[in-house]
């Protein structure tokens, strides 16, 4: 089982995949907590020069109040992530796949979490 699932956009520049990345996010119902810039950190932290590359703390309160409900320490996989990255090839948008994730933790309470995530997560990566 893969752990995400990934789409290259080769249409749109970086700016404008994070866009619709955000909008599409939401249009599912999750929000972004976190916007961490991999490019900008590294250039500041190492002074190295990085592609651009961005991950995405994307959250959707319902859905994580029902993983938090049915076990308590699945903080530790919240939020979803979703990276957008500069490749050879485009645009690379990539989601976790949170049944793979969760698959460790051993909990069937969590499985219909898991599989709504699951199912939302691939409607954001097919609507960019």
């Amino acid at each position: 089982m893969s752990y995400y699932f990934a789409k290259t956009i080769t249409d749109k520049s970086f700016d404008d995949v994070i866009a619709a990345v955000t909008a599409a996010l939401k249009d599912e119902g999750f929000g972004v907590l976190t916007d961490i810039d991999l490019r900008a950190t590294m250039k500041q932290k190492l002074d190295v020069d990085f592609r651009d590359y961005r991950i995405l703390g994307a959250c959707n309160p319902g859905l994580a109040h029902q993983a938090l409900e049915a076990e308590d320490k699945i903080g530790t996989m919240l939020p979803c992530n979703v990276i957008v990255q500069r490749t050879d090839a485009g645009i690379e948008v990539a989601a976790v796949d949170p049944k793979a994730s969760m698959q460790a933790v051993e909990n069937a309470d969590l499985e219909p979490v898991a599989q709504a995530v699951h199912d939302k997560m691939k409607k954001v990566i097919a609507a960019l």
